[in-house]
C-alpha cells in the first residue's frame, strides 16, 4: 500500500479531482436545464409525456456508445464527456421535478392565489418548496449515476478515475483497478448520504409535527 501511494499517490489525487469536476459540471448543467424545464412541463401536461419520453429514449443509448457519438461532434477530452453525462443526468431530475410540481396540493395553490400571489410568486414561494423533496430525490439519483458513468469518460481522453480502472484492466494490474474503483464507490456513497440529508431538511413538516 505504501509503495503504491508513493508511485501513484499524486496521480490518484489528480484523477479524483478530474472525476469530481466532470461529474459536478455535468450535474450542475443537468439541474440548470431539467428543473426549469420540469416546472414548465407541469404547466403544459399535454406535451410533458412526449418530452419526458424523448429524454428517457436518450438514456437508453449505452453510455459508452453515447460518449463515442460525442467524439465526431465535439472531439475528445472533457467537453464531450461533460455533454454526454449532462444529457444522461436529465431524466431523473426532469421526471422528478415534473412529478413534484404536478402533485402539489391544489388547495395550497388556491390559497396562494387567494393571498394575491401572482403565478410566478406561487411557483417560487409555494410550489417549488413543496416539490423540493421530490426534486432533490431526482438530483440525488442523477448524481450517483453521473459519478459512476464518469469512469467511462477516460475512453475519450477526459481523464478521471476511469484511467486507473482501464489501465489496470489493460495491463493486468489489479491494484490500479482497486485504486480507481474504491474512490468512485466512496464518492457515490458520500454524495448519496449528503443529498439524503439535504432532502430530509427540505421536506416540509406536516401539521402535527409529523
Amino acid at each position: 500500500m505504501e509503495r503504491f501511494l508513493l508511485d501513484y499517490g499524486q496521480d490518484l489525487v489528480v484523477k479524483t479531482g478530474e472525476h469530481l469536476m466532470i461529474s459536478a459540471t455535468s450535474l450542475i448543467l443537468g439541474v440548470l436545464v431539467a428543473v426549469p424545464l420540469g416546472i414548465l412541463l407541469s404547466r403544459t401536461p399535454k406535451i410533458a409525456g412526449a418530452v419526458v419520453g424523448i429524454t428517457g429514449l436518450l438514456q437508453t443509448i449505452p453510455s459508452l456508445a453515447f460518449l463515442a457519438l460525442m467524439v465526431p461532434i465535439l472531439g475528445v477530452g472533457k467537453i464531450p464527456a461533460v455533454m454526454a453525462l449532462f444529457i444522461y443526468s436529465l431524466l431523473p431530475i426532469l421526471r422528478n421535478t415534473y412529478i413534484g410540481m404536478a402533485n402539489v396540493d391544489e388547495n395550497l395553490i388556491d390559497a396562494a392565489k387567494g393571498m394575491g400571489m401572482t403565478t410566478l410568486q406561487s411557483v417560487i414561494k409555494v410550489e417549488i418548496p413543496m416539490a423540493m423533496p421530490t426534486i432533490m430525490a431526482g438530483v440525488k439519483l442523477s448524481s450517483v449515476y453521473v459519478i459512476a458513468w464518469a469512469t467511462l469518460a477516460s475512453y475519450i481522453g477526459a481523464g478521471g478515475l476511469g484511467d486507473f480502472i482501464f489501465s489496470g484492466l489493460n495491463n493486468y494490474l489489479p491494484e490500479l483497478i482497486v485504486a480507481g474503483t474504491i474512490p468512485v464507490t466512496l464518492m457515490a456513497l458520500i454524495i448519496d448520504f449528503l443529498f439524503s440529508k439535504l432532502e430530509d431538511k427540505m421536506t416540509p413538516i406536516s401539521e402535527g409535527g409529523e
